[in-house]
């Protein structure tokens, strides 16, 4: 009687983080078909300001009707939330969109595939997380997943200087992801994930203004027609608002690393849309790396017993 009253809301609450993890998941990949359409009329930062300032807008709005009282953050705080949003609205956008004018994007993929590997290395040394053996496999399954999906879809590891620097950057890319992750935790002890999300996300937006002016910002949005508008909306709302908040709320009910591994749900999200909507082929080895993603995230986030699930809500 009494473990069922301990392991059971842990369980829930384990349950709530998953869910929120994989729906997150699935509109970031969502948001790979979308930005691909709409990135052919809007440059890359520009659209970013677009989903992420738009994002941040709603969030506000959300905050301002909803819970004004949330608004209110500790002024020794601010500086902590703009390097948050530096890290994954502004660095983030940046180093991927650049990595992708160098490599392939199934190589920018696979590079991208390695933010759980960065995320358990960076939470074990500053969190001192504990991976176990089910969890480090699971790891290595979604790595795999992905890269059996990515080798049949012309993987290419040849290349020029150029192609290298590009997968460092991609490298990068999921090592912001990482970072974030790791110390948005020190946020989330203090304020909502609600919270956290739209200020790391206004401060990301207007970190960006620089570098969109340079993308000719603000007149490219003159070639913006009513497709392009309702894919922007889908990037703001869904892609931004509600999948940035969803995966920081997971942050708030899992470890670090048992979100990052969601990521790797991405890609593959991404090629089933595909295949839906541009006419792109699913084959028998799509449906192996599929399956070898989805075992190492139930490795990864199966519960450990009542005891692992006590240490670390104790760290």
């Amino acid at each position: 009687m009494t473990h069922c009253g301990i392991h059971c809301p842990m369980k829930l609450h384990n349950a709530s983080g998953n869910l929120a993890a994989f729906i997150a998941a699935g509109l970031f990949g969502a948001s790979v078909v979308a930005t691909r359409v709409a990135v052919q009329e809007i440059p890359p930062l520009n659209l970013a300001i677009l989903r992420f300032g738009q994002g941040g807008l709603i969030l506000f709005l959300c905050l301002f009707f909803g819970a004004r009282n949330l608004l209110k953050v500790k002024q020794h705080d601010l500086p902590f939330l703009v390097l948050l949003g530096a890290i994954l609205f502004a660095m983030f956008p940046v180093t991927f969109n650049i990595s992708l004018r160098f490599t392939e994007a199934s190589r920018g993929a696979l590079m991208l595939a390695t933010m759980p590997i960065w995320s358990a290395w960076i939470a074990r040394v500053a969190r001192k997380e504990r991976l176990n053996p089910r969890q480090i496999a699971g790891i290595l399954f979604t790595f795999t997943g992905v890269g059996i999906v990515l080798a049949e879809r012309g993987l290419n590891w040849q290349g020029s200087a150029f192609v290298l620097a590009g997968d460092g950057l991609m490298l990068l890319t999921a090592l912001c992801g990482a970072i974030y992750g790791v110390l948005a935790q020190r946020m989330l002890a203090r304020y909502s994930a609600l919270v956290v999300t739209m200020y790391a996300m206004l401060f990301g937006t207007f970190l960006l203004f620089p570098a969109a002016i340079l993308e000719g910002f603000p007149q490219t949005f003159i070639r913006i027609d009513g497709k392009i508008a309702i894919l922007i909306l889908f990037l703001g709302v869904f892609g931004g608002a509600l999948a940035f908040y969803l995966w920081t709320f997971a942050l708030t009910r899992l470890t670090p690393t048992q979100v990052a591994v969601y990521v790797n749900v991405n890609p593959l999200v991404a090629i089933v849309l595909g295949a839906a909507l541009l006419t792109e082929k699913l084959t028998g080895v799509f449906v192996v790396g599929f399956v070898a993603v989805v075992v190492g995230v139930l490795f990864v986030n199966w519960p450990r017993g009542v005891e692992s699930e006590l240490h670390f809500s104790e760290e």
